[in-house]
């Protein structure tokens, strides 16, 4: 289901939106499309943050967990 709403833009910013959905959208199509667009980059980046976010807290245990293996398998190969 659609709601309807009633937006004001410059008009350069409309004559961009007509050159770009030329003929083949609506401007309303070609808005909507645009973004669904931004708020999925958006959700994307937020879940991207969190993660690295998750990564750099758990770097020191990680980064020692990796020296300790390296120092391993460099005590194997004497």
């Amino acid at each position: 289901m659609k709601d309807k709403t009633s937006i004001t833009l410059s008009r350069e910013v409309l004559a961009g939106i007509d050159r770009l959905a030329g003929s083949r959208q609506s401007r309303s199509a070609f808005i909507e499309a645009v973004l669904r667009r931004f708020l999925r980059s958006r959700a994307r980046a937020e879940i991207e943050a969190r993660d690295l976010e998750r990564i750099n807290q758990a770097s020191e245990r990680l980064n020692a967990e990796a020296a300790e293996i390296l120092d391993y398998q460099a005590s194997e190969g004497e």
